[in-house]
């Protein structure tokens, strides 16, 4: 092998496919290594499939000008993968074999990308903890005692122990940016129109976005300079390849209060001004200031959540398999099918004041005179496993997930992007991120600030060597 195997997992997308076009090492070799490193990774079950056979024999058709040629990868449980299953994270459905592949999927082959498998999701995608009922939780890298966030838990685990570099992640109320908080990763949620799921098209409020989840910004950058370039969005300008820094200095809006005043870690306030200094420090005029969103956002959020949930179950046997059985979903799908059928009146009000959302954000960006706000990823540090478990009693867990997430649902209401970098390390050795947001369109400003933000340092890492058997 030209390199260590602990080489390997230490390098990003971007380096990975270099070093691969340099000869440096083969694609063969990188990928049998990041099976060995899956299979030593097996107890943080963040994996749900794994189909190594399938990627040997894929790399033979890889385009060797893709930009990621050779680049090991994981998709979701939530996306079909033509020949491979999917379990949407639920029980309630018997594991079926997809017919076709989704439209992402498609794209991350076209970039070079090499799935190893499926990772773990809680049940359709509705709970910021990865812990499906009746199977292992998706464990935190940093400690195995913790949660890894959600949805898309079982990515940002595989990524933060170094398992790949980049893996599939979806956004629609913080799913890529909250495991990016809990483990030390960078999570982007890109703009409305640029990368949206396609059955979010048709929903009432249109939240919902793939991506993906990486250790470094230019993996970021590159992963959606590579998608555009197959697939160049239509109402958004691409975002292109991109410098260092932006092109101007930027004027900050900094926030570490929840918009619910519910409260906020100490340790994640601090971690957030301490951001915002480094941003003074690199000559972007910042200022502190007061929650600019109302408290009804993350409220009217919850309500859309528990429509959307119980739009998933009312149509699984169609949108998803019919095999599937109402009676086998877990306690918080129930929960939030019941919340949804005692309050419709609300819900119906809550849609109106989301599609709201985007002149919000306008007008909030507009009377500060703010290109970029600034606030915490999440109100703490990764909670413990069972803390946000679907077993816990509905009214208590529907208020601990309205405590945890007040700060990302705002950017999926408001179809802004919004990127979580991590910052610091708290005293218990977890992670904490914050998040930068900014206005419709301006992705491309907002992930050079974020690179810029990255290379002052010293940015955390996760310590991947401790989290993952390696060969």
């Amino acid at each position: 092998m030209g390199a260590s195997n602990l080489d390997l997992a230490d390098w990003d997308a971007v380096e990975t496919a270099e070093r691969i076009r340099k000869g440096d090492v083969s694609a063969r070799e990188v990928v049998e290594a990041a099976i060995a490193r899956a299979e030593g990774a097996k107890h943080l079950g963040a994996m749900v499939e794994g189909t190594y056979e399938r990627a040997l024999s894929s790399l033979s058709a890889i385009a060797p000008d893709a930009p990621f040629a050779g680049v090991p990868t994981f998709i979701k449980d939530l996306a079909h993968v033509e020949g491979v299953g999917i379990g949407w994270g639920s029980r309630a459905l018997d594991r079926a074999v997809s017919r076709r592949s989704d439209r992402i999927v498609t794209h991350f082959e076209q970039a070079g990308f090499v799935s190893l498998g499926k990772s773990a999701l809680p049940e359709f995608a509705c709970s910021p903890t990865t812990e499906p009922s009746g199977g292992p939780p998706c464990r935190n890298p940093w400690d195995l005692d913790r949660t890894c966030g959600g949805s898309s838990g079982g990515a940002g685990a595989l990524v933060a122990a170094g398992v790949v570099p980049l893996a599939h992640a979806t956004d629609a109320g913080g799913s890529t940016r909250i495991p990016a908080g809990c483990c030390g990763l960078v999570g982007f949620k890109p703009s409305r129109y640029r990368l949206d799921v396609s059955s979010s098209k048709l929903l009432p409020v249109n939240v919902a976005c793939d991506g993906v989840l990486t250790r470094t910004v230019r993996d970021t950058a590159a992963f959606f300079e590579a998608i555009e370039a197959h697939r160049p969005p239509r109402r958004v300008a691409a975002i292109g390849k991109l410098g260092d820094r932006p092109g101007r200095r930027l004027s900050i809006g900094v926030f570490v209060d929840a918009p619910t005043g519910t409260p906020v870690d100490a340790e994640v306030q601090a971690a957030t001004r301490s951001a915002a200094r480094r941003c003074e420090a690199l000559g972007h005029a910042v200022e502190e200031i007061a929650c600019p969103f109302a408290g009804t956002v993350i409220d009217d959020f919850m309500r859309y959540l528990a429509f959307l949930s119980s739009a998933q179950v009312a149509g699984a046997r169609w949108m998803m398999h019919r095999s599937f059985d109402r009676t086998k979903v877990d306690a918080w799908t129930k929960g939030l099918g019941a919340y949804f059928a005692n309050d419709v009146p609300g819900v119906l009000s809550a849609i109106v004041r989301l599609r709201k959302m985007p002149g919000e954000l306008r007008a909030v960006l507009a009377r500060g005179g703010y290109d970029v706000l600034l606030s915490p990823a999440v109100a703490e540090a990764a909670p413990m496993l069972g803390w946000l478990a679907p077993d816990v009693p509905f009214d208590v867990l529907f208020e601990r997930v309205r405590r945890f997430i007040p700060f990302t649902p705002i950017h999926n209401a408001t179809g802004a992007p919004a990127v979580v970098l991590p910052v610091a390390l708290s005293e218990a050795g977890l992670p904490i991120g914050v998040q930068l947001a900014a206005g419709h369109g301006e992705d491309g400003p907002l992930l050079e600030l974020a690179r810029e933000l990255e290379a002052t340092g010293p940015l955390r890492r996760p310590s991947t060597r401790a989290s993952v058997t390696r060969t």
